[in-house]
């Protein structure tokens, strides 16, 4: 099951509500009292393929319990409703120690995972002790201690004498073993990794597939299951000193290797750098490999591994920086401000630190004088002022995986970022765009989500949280499901205490014009919490990985998605990727075009690709406290309106307000639209839809949740109707050959217009909360856009 109920990419039966695969392979196997551990299916060898998956999540009707494999290790759990009698003041080091207790006595926070989104579930407590404000406390015996290697002088080539040198210092390997014992999130995470570890033992060595050509998605899979394994067999080794682990990660190595042709011919393009992101997967692979594993491997195995590496991987890399080779290189231009640039430049950089010194050629050291230097200027840039990451929610974590693991690399293999780290405050902000970006279900994940993950996990958010001094970040993610990996055994401080959402702001607003949204919220820690998410922003900028859909918004409640996204269309269609202009094929597929997304269709047409939306903001500011129970107090929520004249045609003014109303408890969608054609309010669900006979309200249903939407405006001449989610007959035809992928189940509701004027469409989005009358219900006046303020939440 994965991140966000599944991967773009797996193959979904709806009606069954089951995904196939899993990007990350076995997840961390909490228990089921009923049903033991629960693992989550394993991808090794399938090919991400074209899928038909629709992104609004998988119904699964099973809770896994987290605190019984706490409890397996430290004994009886706590219940999670106990309180603990230590102080909550959070302040000397008296109070942060004895938060540190608190967390080992209460073991992980989140007391179970809900697997319909694998997202944490929180015990509804208020715990004194350690649900205290975010903290590192450096004094404590659980932190890291200080790195012995510290050169006066750094330098990308001079790199410290002892191994490993790549992330995981043999320093955090000797400490590693205590800290494991005497914390809870380290003790899982390491049960976790060698399940995984035994699980990819028992399958074939990774396969050789190249996924609609070398070109298409290349033999991007399969580069990333190497890597998976490769990781986790190498820590398996170092921690247990079992070279069955060892001899398993070789044979991955030989496999993809000189030694077997069956992985692509012997030349600079086995490892397929027309679509470079494989090398440079492969090239990490290797170095993690190199590295960790470098007191047992041969020398005849060492020697054969920087041949392999230098000739398949850096040899491609010094092509691109010192012959200026584009055809594979476009990634190092200066506006390629995204995942393509970290990736690329993770993996040469990794692979160059790890054969560094043992490289007699000099290839390694003269790639580190150009792979540095590019990814301060590229990859550090990617995320915008305010932290977004404009590719998309999904692409946040290719990118800065590749930005984490290279800076981790440098910094424990050199002794320095070289800049990396300060060259850009919006990657001191990012933690805070993903954490928003997720709501109470899944991702406000507009755009393209990506491919298969593997090794590309949030796990960034535990290497931030350290490097930018942001507890909060380690905090958050810690609890989250695709937490246990390798990395996070290093980057993860045990000395961290206290509760991400202890003083953490329900609502924030994302402000740089790329992308101009804003995430609000009822709640941090409730699966059932209001959560709703709009979006203003340019439609070019995206590295082509965006959708036609200024005003696009979602709403998650009662631990349902209402109001979703489709996700990506199939990646290989003819033009998917050649451009983001007006007459770009990509805008004639139903995913990306605007009738594809959850806002207003004017005469039929796409939205401007030089829309150029302005966007404000209010919120009445409120932020959780340590209790996992938040009681929203009266006159509290927040609003988003944005113009987006300039995204239409054929109109003269056009804007879209989203607010939450009665105490976070409804929203109103309402637009004001004057045009002089016809035009349609969309918004598509997988929920069942039933539309009252007067048309002016609708029923949504599911996962045995209710949601009711009332037309509130105009009060006559239209109606919400339904339609498939399907190309309206007017548009124009797609590429030679190709269709557009079916999304079954999806049912658009709308609100049709037949001929243009000047409207305030105004709808009502109603929760049916349980214990809530209809009474405590509110129909909010109808005022316009330009009047609504913080001070107006009823």
């Amino acid at each position: 099951m994965a991140y966000n109920a599944v991967d773009n990419h797996s193959q979904v039966n709806l009606s069954q509500g089951y995904a196939t695969n899993s990007p990350y392979g076995s997840g961390d196997p909490y228990y089921n009292s009923s049903t033991g551990y629960i693992t989550p299916s394993n991808t090794a060898g399938k090919s991400r393929g074209m899928s038909k998956w629709i992104k609004f999540g998988i119904p699964v009707a099973v809770i896994v319990i987290a605190g019984a494999v706490v409890g397996g290790v430290l004994g009886s759990r706590r219940s999670s409703s106990s309180s603990s009698s230590s102080s909550s003041s959070g302040s000397g080091s008296a109070a942060a120690s004895g938060a540190v207790s608190a967390k080992n006595g209460l073991g992980r926070f989140a007391s179970a995972t809900n697997s319909e989104w694998m997202l944490p579930v929180y015990p509804s407590t208020t715990n004194t002790a350690a649900f205290t404000s975010p903290t590192f406390n450096p004094s404590s015996s659980a932190a890291w201690p200080v790195d012995p290697f510290q050169p006066s002088s750094p330098s990308v080539t001079t790199v410290r004498t002892d191994r490993p040198r790549l992330i995981a210092p043999a320093y955090k390997w000797q400490n590693l073993p205590s800290r494991i014992a005497a914390d809870p999130y380290l003790k899982g995470w390491n049960d976790t990794i060698f399940s995984n570890a035994s699980d990819y033992s028992q399958l074939s060595l990774v396969a050789y597939i190249l996924d609609g050509g070398p070109t298409g998605n290349g033999l991007l899979d399969a580069a990333r299951q190497v890597k998976q394994r490769i990781k986790v067999y190498s820590y398996a080794y170092r921690m247990t000193n079992n070279t069955k682990w060892a001899d398993l990660a070789w044979g991955e190595i030989n496999n993809t290797g000189s030694n077997n042709a069956n992985w692509g011919a012997n030349n600079s393009t086995k490892w397929n750098p027309v679509h470079f992101l494989d090398t440079a997967e492969m090239c990490a692979a290797y170095a993690i490999a190199y590295d960790w594993l470098y007191d047992v491997l041969t020398d005849a195995q060492k020697q054969q591994m920087r041949n392999d590496v230098i000739q398949f991987g850096l040899n491609n890399g010094i092509d691109i920086y010192a012959n200026n080779n584009m055809n594979i290189g476009w990634w190092t231009g200066a506006s390629i401000l995204g995942n393509w640039n970290c990736v690329c430049n993770n993996g040469l950089t990794m692979a160059a630190l790890a054969i560094l010194g043992d490289d007699t050629t000099g290839t390694a050291a003269k790639l580190l004088g150009y792979t540095v230097p590019n990814a301060k200027s590229v990859c550090a840039m990617a995320p915008t002022t305010d932290g977004t990451w404009p590719e998309t929610m999904d692409y946040w974590y290719f990118g800065t995986t590749g930005y984490a693991e290279m800076v981790s690399s440098l910094i424990t293999a050199t002794g320095s970022d070289y800049g990396m780290l300060g060259a850009n405050p919006g990657f001191n902000l990012t933690g805070y765009f993903h954490m928003y970006g997720q709501g109470a279900t899944q991702l406000f994940a507009w755009g393209d989500t990506g491919p298969n993950k593997f090794t590309a996990t949030a796990n960034p958010m535990l290497f931030f949280g350290s490097q930018f001094n942001t507890p909060v970040y380690q905090l958050y993610q810690r609890d989250q499901w695709d937490a246990a990996d390798p990395w996070s055994m290093f980057w993860y401080d045990p000395s961290v205490t206290g509760a991400f959402w202890d003083g953490l702001a329900l609502d924030r607003y994302f402000d740089n014009n790329t992308d101009q949204w804003a995430s609000m919220r009822s709640s941090w820690t409730d699966a059932n919490a209001l959560f709703v998410a709009v979006k203003g922003g340019t439609l070019q900028g995206h590295q082509t990985h965006n959708d036609l859909d200024v005003g696009d918004f979602v709403i998650d409640a009662l631990g349902t998605r209402w109001a979703g996204e489709l996700g990506d269309g199939n990646y290989l269609s003819t033009g998917y990727f050649t451009s983001d202009a007006q007459d770009a094929q990509r805008w004639l597929y139903y995913r990306k075009r605007t009738e594809g997304q959850n806002t207003l269709l004017v005469d039929g047409l796409n939205q401007n690709v030089l829309a150029a939306p302005t966007v404000s903001f209010g919120s009445t500011g409120e932020s959780q406290g340590s209790s996992t129970v938040y009681t929203v107090p009266d006159g509290s929520g927040a609003y988003f309106v944005t113009d987006m004249s300039s995204a239409y045609f054929n109109s003269t003014s056009v804007k879209r307000g989203v607010r939450t109303v009665n105490k976070r408890r409804q929203v109103l969608v309402q637009d004001e639209i004057t045009t002089s054609t016809s035009f349609q309010w969309r918004m598509h669900t997988n929920a069942s839809v039933t539309i009252d006979s007067s048309g002016t309200s609708a029923t949504l249903k599911r996962d045995g949740q209710t949601m009711t939407v009332q037309l509130l405006s105009p009060t006559s001449g239209a109606s919400l109707t339904t339609q498939s989610a399907v190309r309206l007959s007017t548009d124009p035809p797609l590429p030679t050959g190709e269709s557009d992928q079916p999304n079954d189940g999806i049912t658009v509701l709308t609100v049709a217009f037949s001929s243009g004027g000047t409207y305030t469409i105004a709808l009502l989005f109603n929760p049916q909360w349980s214990g809530m009358s209809s009474s405590a219900y509110t129909t909010p006046s109808i005022t316009a856009l330009d009047q609504w303020s913080k001070s107006n939440q009823s």
